[in-house]
């Protein structure tokens, strides 16, 4: 198998459905969502190390690979009938999951510092791309292309999603979050639905 074909080396390359510049609005959203794919990738090899410990997270972060690789296909559609992949049960599985993760974090009173461990620390990279990727995606959307519903509404769960595991991943090998030291007390009640990173 060759892996170059050196079609894109004047600055374009292929969409399902035609072709366009490289540095295309298209472009930008599906490879910005291969970025957080990688780092998912990364957080599973890191967790890895206690599979015991993490074997419903690896499992779900898996699940979410594959999600990932649909919603980038799914963006990078043109054709004239489209089948997108990725559904809406994708989101009300984050939503249920991050539910789950809410109840089983300590109580979040302050803004915390991404970092903790190396997975949490990943899981927070991860996290700062996706809302990269959901603001491309809003872009498209403002372009008025025509982008699924459920990719933008994926990735704007996605990145509430690797709060909360990130903060979870810290639990499990009792490590304290890091609390940013200006912080006011923003979420009063100790543990309510997360969506800290949504500024």
């Amino acid at each position: 198998m060759q892996l170059y074909t050196k079609t894109g080396d004047k600055g374009q390359t292929s969409l399902i459905g035609g072709r366009v510049d490289k540095d295309n609005s298209r472009v930008e959203a599906y490879g910005t969502v291969d970025e957080v794919n990688s780092f998912v990738g990364q957080a599973i090899t890191q967790l890895q190390e206690s599979r015991a410990t993490f074997e419903d997270i690896i499992e779900e972060l898996e699940k979410i690979q594959h999600e990932l690789f649909d919603c980038g296909g799914d963006l990078a559609n043109v054709t004239k009938k489209r089948q997108y992949k990725l559904q809406a049960e994708a989101v009300s599985f984050l939503e249920d999951r991050i539910d789950a993760y809410v109840e089983e974090a300590p109580p979040l009173e302050k803004f915390i510092l991404p970092g903790g461990s190396a997975p949490s620390a990943t899981l927070h990279i991860a996290r700062t791309i996706t809302r990269r990727a959901e603001r491309t995606v809003v872009s498209l959307v403002k372009m008025e292309e025509d982008v699924p519903a459920v990719a933008q509404q994926y990735l704007n769960r996605l990145s509430d999603y690797f709060f909360a595991i990130a903060r979870v991943v810290n639990a499990r090998l009792k490590i304290n979050d890091v609390e940013y030291i200006r912080s006011a007390n923003v979420f009063s009640g100790g543990k309510k639905k997360e969506k800290k990173d949504d500024k």
